[in-house]
């Protein structure tokens, strides 16, 4: 599967979007079936797109083929036709707006810069609050992708990432940009200019067994922008089989710095109710964080890519109120000067998988000789620059 998550947050409106595309199977073009079936095992091909909006309503659109799926290999760039207008057919690029608005009745395209296209839901969700339908057209000035402004692009999971390791391996692509354009959600038309977006993806197998994400880029008390991701998850590992391990990270930008807090680099601990709280601490040698998100609303469930298809698996809302403190840290692990103090009240929270019978305790700190390896400074776009032809998809 490959999961891509595009959010553009509407401050003065008090609300946010996201647009999560999927796609899993892609090998086969339809669902295996007779002894086909037989010799693969079962194989949920299909090509889903997925809207959360203001008041944490929803829309949903999927069809049991990727054949009308493209994406770049090596940039941030895909799109997908639901239905194509008559004597068209599925575009395989990006395309000029005007273009794409004449070939396709259905689908989105997008990439680092440009995001466009129109959705219908498909009425597979009765249970939740919905809209019929959503069109919508903006552009992005990336400010932040991962890492300190100016600097290279960060491997979120570390270099190892470029690899088939990690199940699932995820990437913050534009941890903070600023969006100009509009959407027309169902009936009413929001317009906006500069507003903070953000950009992750996912790939593997499957998604985690278990996980927990925080995210937000609009804040109270700071002078300069804020941008926060953080999550958590029960992985599998390569070896041995059936293996896993609990991690989780915290990442924040401001004022052009990066502060990472991974578990090759030091300690993350965290305390997440099945609905409602997240409590994630972590430190390095020179930093220490701690933050704290509630909600109130019951959220909304959402789809994610499993080993039995697009399932719903996870909760999620847009009205988390969340407190974000980052310390400087003495050598002895004393905590000393304040460096950021903020509040919000626009986060976006998850939880997914589970079971989540009780409340989710645990302090990561990652085992050998994983550690080790994924805290090695790699820059792999240099050492496959000499031989592009073995360069994994995606550097």
């Amino acid at each position: 599967m490959e999961g891509w998550y595009f959010k553009v947050a509407l401050p003065d409106e008090k609300q946010s979007f996201a647009w999560m595309y999927s796609i899993e199977d892609p090998a086969f073009s339809e669902s295996p079936s007779g002894i086909k079936e037989l010799v693969k095992g079962p194989r949920f091909p299909g090509m889903g797109a997925q809207v959360l909006g203001p008041n944490d309503e929803y829309l949903f659109q999927f069809q049991d083929t990727t054949r009308k799926f493209w994406a770049s290999r090596t940039e941030l760039a895909l799109g997908g036709t639901f239905a194509s207008k008559k004597g068209s057919s599925p575009p395989r690029s990006l395309l000029p707006s005007q273009e794409f608005d004449s070939r396709v009745e259905e689908g989105f395209q997008v990439d680092a810069f440009w995001h466009q296209g129109f959705l219908r839901d498909n009425g597979r969700s009765p249970k939740l609050n919905t809209v019929d339908s959503v069109r919508w057209e903006y552009s992005t000035r990336p400010l932040y992708g991962w890492g300190n402004s100016g600097s290279g692009q960060k491997a979120t999971a570390g270099w190892l990432a470029a690899f088939p390791v990690f199940e699932p391996h995820w990437q913050i692509c534009m941890a903070h940009g600023l969006s100009t354009g509009w959407i027309q959600w169902g009936e009413k038309r929001y317009e906006f200019e500069d507003v903070p977006s953000y950009v992750e993806k996912n790939w593997g197998g499957t998604f985690p067994e278990k996980w927990f994400w925080v995210q937000c880029n609009v804040f109270q008390g700071s002078s300069g922008d804020v941008a926060l991701t953080s999550g958590g998850g029960k992985r599998g590992l390569p070896f041995p089989p059936g293996s896993f391990e609990e991690v989780a990270m915290v990442g924040v930008h401001h004022a052009g710095k990066f502060y990472e807090f991974v578990p090759w680099a030091g300690e993350v601990e965290w305390e997440i109710t099945p609905w409602g709280s997240w409590k994630i601490a972590a430190s390095t040698i020179e930093y220490e964080v701690l933050l704290e998100a509630t909600t109130d609303t019951p959220g909304t469930v959402l789809r994610a890519p499993t080993r039995d298809g697009l399932v719903p698996i996870c909760q999620d809302t847009f009205d988390g109120k969340l407190k974000l403190q980052i310390w400087e840290r003495s050598v002895n692990g004393v905590r000393g000067k304040l460096v950021l103090d903020v509040t919000s009240e626009m986060a976006a929270l998850e939880v997914g998988g589970g079971p989540w019978y009780t409340t989710w305790k645990k302090k990561s700190r990652m085992a050998e000789p994983l550690r080790s390896l994924v805290g090695l400074q790699l820059d792999l776009e240099s050492v496959f620059s000499s031989v592009p032809a073995l360069k994994p998809p995606g550097l």
